[in-house]
């Protein structure tokens, strides 16, 4: 009732061939190494932009923030 031992994973593994085909497999398997591949560059990418908890944001040089003052009115 164990573990199974390497020919009952043999066996399903050549079953498993015989009814979807090597073919269906190869493509099963490239879509997903793409999908998995994507996923690793959009957790790169959304984090590269972001800066680390421990960081303070980056001025920007050269910037002049222009803004009028406006007074505050009491409800």
């Amino acid at each position: 009732m164990g573990s199974f031992s390497i020919w009952h994973w043999l066996i399903v593994l050549v079953i498993v061939m015989l009814v979807f085909g090597t073919k269906k497999l190869r493509n099963i398997g490239t879509d997903l190494g793409g999908a998995v591949k994507g996923f690793k560059d959009g957790i790169k990418d959304g984090a590269a932009g972001e800066p680390k908890p421990g960081e303070a944001p980056t001025p920007h040089v050269g910037q002049t923030i222009d803004v009028k003052p406006e007074e505050k009115t009491k409800v």
